[in-house]
């Protein structure tokens, strides 16, 4: 039986459902293919429209997981949907009330319409089947896990009616044993505390980064005031806690307001980040020591977004409640797809079979044979060149060894929000300013966030400290001790509480990034390798061999390693940019705006702006304006800039192209997908 699981909302690829959609409406879509319970092919639809945490309805992500399988929509016997169909409909009635201008149109026709319009594919009713959220969730976790009988946790913001749930999973079969109330959500909680410090949705993981910084005591009170724990596992926030105002009024009586984005992160931030971090701690470890107890399972599968705070694991683990434990690669929402296509089988068809536990996470598409991915190289040979080393391993080992900081693209990409060796950029661990410079010079971060060491797995107990509960060290969920004689070796990956988020390379798993590992380890004593995702501040990680060229282009990475092939940038590659295509992306707007002055006349200003939730708008030249008012994909930059001065217009194209504002890629330029096609301008 083969299924399709979907989650994300039912926005078209170049609009909104409604105007203003926020940014965790839905969020990280993505589809999932199962055949007779194996995972088969799974992505995010924002490694393909290029939009992090997109909301967009996944078509690009269902077209990629057919064609991964070779399969085609009259193969597929059903598709699941990540809620249930009553509360989407509900949902839906909320936004259609706050903008009575959008026609009414409710959740079963939304998907089939979207599925016919994108796909072509006539689905029947019969064929659709809605989800429980948490049950997915759930559902994704326990089937990969490998285990027959365990303990399920779910956290996140929200389902439909809760916040978490816990199963007992007797068999294989999950049975409710306890609801959490939408009033206690941990993930709602960490979110808006989020929020205090001055970061956007998603980007939790840059406070659980910064919380090893500060000292959990200075609010510990505060934080302690906020909730109560209860006898039966259970706890209370105060009914207020979920309120942004009310943290922010807690907060602020206590001397700390909220920090504006562009404020600097302090010692104070820091400390309110260790003390969250701390209180998320103590609930979810008395809450699973509870259910351990009760329950006696003796096995943890967790899931939902909290299941991604990887020092909250790393306590699970040094915790001993459990003999083993299982974090699902994707157990954010995009994982949800995956438990929906499965929950679909389960309901036609019975028991889904339970098979081994899943080792890798590539799952996604792949890059194309080394024939096709040549001739895409070739295409850029303008801007790159390229070779193909005798031994490839051998040669990335001595780059690395030398200083040099790679992107490496493998293969299938992953499913989930790490890089796990196909779509990496990887250095050396051991100079500690390796961390600054990955920061400031590819990733445009905060200098404070730590990068993730990669170990083969017979160094992993010699550099690590490994609690005894057994764990799926393969997909970088779990934060562990680096041990003590160690950390100034590995200067680069251990974090300032002498911790690091390991990813352990097993050879059976992932054969040629072992052997990089092992073959760096010969060279230089240490066979750790840091490991990164490969895109900067502005971008999703990236999927295809253009996505990667143009990471090199825009960055200062040293080299690309992509399937076969070394690939840098030519010296003085900014005046070929002449000969490369500008596109416009579906969500690419160009607005022109008149203000009145003083004096009575008007100021023209001439922007570009990426049309989602958060998306970046930046003032542009009007040359540049109307040089990209004129892009239809097919003719270069060159031919576009004709008759005007193309050297300052290259550097300003240039600097949009960094942020992603639309591609450039050589001509002639790829035929747009199915139904979509380069976006005109807006507005005037």
């Amino acid at each position: 039986m083969l299924t399709i699981g979907l989650n994300g909302n039912f926005s078209p690829g170049d609009s909104d459902l409604v105007p203003g959609l926020r940014e965790y409406m839905y969020h990280d879509a993505a589809a999932a293919l199962v055949r007779d319970g194996v995972l088969i092919a799974a992505v995010e639809e924002e490694r393909l429209n290029r939009i992090k945490h997109t909301t967009k309805f996944p078509s690009n992500a269902i077209r990629a997981c057919l064609e991964t399988a070779g399969v085609t929509p009259a193969d597929v016997d059903a598709v699941g949907y990540y809620f249930p169909e009553s509360y989407l409909d509900f949902m839906l009635n909320g936004l259609y009330v706050d903008n009575p201008s959008v026609p009414a149109r409710y959740s079963r026709q939304l998907v089939k319409d979207r599925l016919s319009r994108d796909l072509g594919w006539e689905l029947g009713d019969d064929k659709l089947f809605f989800a429980s959220h948490h049950r997915a969730h759930a559902m994704s976790g326990l089937a990969r896990s490998g285990m027959a009988d365990a303990l399920v946790v779910v956290l996140d913001g929200m389902g439909e009616d809760c916040s978490g749930t816990i199963f007992g999973a007797p068999d294989g079969r999950l049975e409710t044993l306890a609801k959490l109330p939408m009033h206690n959500s941990l993930g709602l909680l960490y979110m808006g505390a989020t929020r205090h410090l001055g970061f956007r949705f998603g980007d939790e993981y840059k406070v659980m980064g910064l919380a090893p910084y500060g000292d959990p005591a200075v609010h510990r009170a505060v934080f302690e005031s906020m909730y109560t724990l209860n006898a039966d596992g259970g706890y209370d926030f105060d009914r207020h806690a979920l309120s942004l105002d009310y943290v922010g009024g807690v907060f602020l009586a206590h001397g700390l307001p909220p920090r504006r984005s562009t404020d600097p992160v302090e010692q104070r931030h820091k400390d309110f980040a260790a003390g969250l971090q701390e209180m998320l701690e103590r609930i979810v470890l008395h809450l699973m020591g509870h259910w351990s107890r009760s329950a006696r399972y003796t096995a943890l599968v967790f899931s939902g977004g909290v299941a991604h705070n990887c020092s909250l694991n790393g306590a699970i683990l040094r915790s001993g409640l459990f003999d083993e434990m299982f974090v699902h690669p994707a157990s954010h929402d995009a994982g949800t797809a995956e438990g929906a296509a499965l929950l679909a089988q389960e309901t036609l068809a019975g028991p889904v079979r339970r098979g081994e536990r899943l080792r890798s996470a590539s799952v996604g598409p792949g890059l194309g044979g080394t024939h096709t991915i040549e001739r895409q190289l070739a295409a850029w040979e303008g801007l790159i060149e390229y070779e193909r080393p005798a031994d490839l391993v051998d040669t990335t080992a001595r780059l690395l060894a030398d200083g040099a900081v790679l992107g490496w693209a493998q293969g299938r990409s992953e499913f989930g929000p790490r890089a796990l060796g196909h779509r990496s950029i990887l250095a050396d661990p051991r100079p500690a300013e390796n961390r600054t410079r990955i920061n400031a010079m590819i990733k445009k971060r905060e200098s404070f966030r730590p990068f993730a060491p990669m170990v083969v797995s017979e160094a992993a107990d010699t550099y690590f400290e490994l609690p005894k509960t057994a764990a799926d060290y393969d997909f970088m969920s779990f934060v562990v001790r680096v041990r003590p004689e160690h950390r100034r070796t590995l200067g680069a990956v251990t974090h300032v509480d002498g911790t690091a988020r390991i990813q352990v390379v097993e050879p059976e798993v992932n054969e040629r990034v072992h052997r990089l590992v092992a073959r760096f380890g010969e060279l230089t004593g240490t066979p750790v390798l840091l490991n990164t995702s490969m895109n900067n501040d502005a971008e999703p990680i990236v999927q295809s061999v253009e996505d990667a060229v143009t990471c090199l282009l825009t960055t200062e990475l040293d080299g690309l390693v992509v399937d076969e092939f070394v690939v840098r940038r030519r010296p003085g590659f900014l005046t070929a940019l002449d000969d490369l295509v500008p596109r416009l992306r579906p969500v690419t707007r160009l607005i022109r705006t008149a203000k009145a002055t003083s004096s009575g006349g008007s100021v023209v200003f001439h922007e570009i702006v990426l049309d989602y939730a958060t998306g970046p708008r930046a003032a542009v030249s009007p040359e540049m304006f109307a040089l990209l008012e004129r892009a239809d994909g097919v003719a270069t930059f060159a031919a576009l800039a004709a008759g005007t001065s193309t050297e300052p217009l290259r550097t300003e194209l240039y600097a949009l192209w960094q942020r992603r504002f639309f591609s450039l890629t050589p001509a002639p330029v790829r035929s747009a997908e199915p139904g979509r096609s380069p976006r005109r301008p807006s507005g005037d």
